[in-house]
């Protein structure tokens, strides 16, 4: 806690309970306890990636066993809720926030007890949302999205001048050029950028590191893209979790944060000009292979659909297994990969709404931490009451918005624009 501040008991009480939320979850891993080993990927390609990988629910019990008692942990969560409303009442803002992360660390555990059952897809869904979600009453839903992008990046692939640069960068000269953009950003001895060999994705952001994996091939566009993704929004809003002083909660991300962390990074990627139609593909696919899952796909199909976009045996295995980790290849998705698209237009359309209604103050504390869209009217009083201070690092398109506020001034009127009349109009000069 900053020895140079005094704090009142209101306070201290706040901090306390807030500290026990954070040491509460540090054991839970949802990652870690739901990502399939190395011998279950050789083993599929022993068999020429012929046959289903061998992963059932005894495989999570003795290859991927909890760190933590999970009946005990769960009482914890219950304990602390409790307390929460004992010591700060039923109706106190940062108190239903506080409770609202306890009831979700509670279902993150009942998910993780369920691995390798109908249940665990059925949990992920409550915490992740489903394919098949629609944004609005009478919206299209993520599925759709998924497949229009998809039309509209198939458009893009037939022109050969877009095509992917080759991948000439080792995780070492990414590792290298990462940490010196970084430090620019956050002073020498904020992140640390290593090579890892443990991580399913090419790239993964710890509280103050990023991992790239070792044996991960990238271009320029590719390190640009996690400079964004990973290291100005992930990290950038852990450093200003822990930066709080008193809602110290703000470092650690249940699910629900999930959703806001992958919108707020898609966006940076699209407004600093990181993003690219490979990287969006990826993200797409993502969605539509959960989609596939969530309508009885298996492994094998789900696998198949990625070797059919002309991906190798690698990597179509590891996108497959993204889908079904946790569960089993013929069981209901893992559907956190959806956070990508479904935040981006969360995200999106809030900031748009904020520059509409001239609420520009409101955008900023994305980034006080790992917050949630729904608790940003809640944030904005907790920073007027000194519970939570502002974010200390911005990236620049958020230090200064008169760039992203003109952006979204017109793209709140391009919004009421037909499409269709413009696509009938403009048919003789496109």
């Amino acid at each position: 806690m900053n020895d140079h501040v005094v704090f009142d008991e209101y306070q201290l009480t706040i901090r306390a309970l807030s500290d026990r939320l954070v040491e509460a979850q540090a054991p839970i891993r949802v990652l870690d306890a739901i990502k399939w080993d190395d011998a279950i990927r050789q083993d599929f390609y022993t068999h020429q990636g012929k046959q289903p990988p061998r992963v059932d629910r005894d495989y999570y019990l003795k290859c991927r066993p909890l760190a933590f008692d999970p009946e005990a942990k769960k009482r914890e969560f219950q304990n602390i809720e409790r307390d929460i409303t004992r010591l700060l009442g039923q109706f106190n803002p940062v108190g239903q926030i506080m409770r609202r992360m306890c009831r979700e660390y509670r279902m993150v555990i009942r998910m993780l007890e369920a691995r390798g059952t109908q249940d665990f897809g059925l949990i992920s869904q409550e915490l992740y949302g489903a394919a098949s979600d629609a944004f609005h009453a009478g919206d299209p839903t993520l599925a759709d999205l998924g497949l229009m992008l998809s039309d509209y990046l198939n458009n893009i692939a037939e022109r050969g001048d877009l095509e992917d640069e080759p991948k000439t960068l080792t995780a070492k000269d990414a590792v290298e050029i990462l940490q010196s953009r970084l430090s620019a950003v956050f002073g020498d001895d904020a992140i640390r950028v290593l090579e890892s060999d443990g991580i399913v994705a090419d790239a993964a952001a710890g509280a103050d590191y990023i991992k790239v994996r070792s044996d991960a091939m990238f271009n320029e566009r590719d390190v640009r893209a996690l400079e964004v993704h990973e290291g100005l929004v992930h990290v950038g809003t852990t450093l200003n979790g822990l930066n709080q002083p008193i809602c110290t909660f703000l470092a650690k991300g249940p699910p629900s944060s999930t959703v806001t962390q992958e919108g707020l990074a898609i966006l940076m990627e699209v407004i600093a000009f990181a993003s690219y139609p490979v990287r969006l593909r990826k993200l797409t696919n993502r969605t539509r292979a959960i989609h596939m899952a969530e309508e009885g796909a298996d492994f094998m199909e789900v696998y198949r659909f990625y070797r059919d976009q002309g991906y190798g045996m690698e990597e179509s295995y590891g996108s497959a297994s993204r889908v079904f980790r946790g569960s089993t290849p013929d069981g209901l998705p893992f559907t956190k990969d959806l956070s990508y698209l479904k935040g981006f237009i969360l995200i999106y359309n809030y900031i748009q709404l904020a520059v509409r209604k001239g609420r520009l103050e409101q955008i900023p504390l994305l980034f006080c931490g790992k917050t949630t869209l729904e608790d940003m009217r809640t944030l904005r009083q907790l920073v007027d009451e000194g519970l939570v201070i502002p974010p200390l690092y911005l990236p620049p398109q958020f230090r200064d918005l008169n760039a992203l506020s003109a952006w979204m001034c017109f793209s709140n009127f391009l919004n009421h624009l037909s499409l269709e009349r413009i696509e009938a109009d403009y048919a003789n000069i496109l």
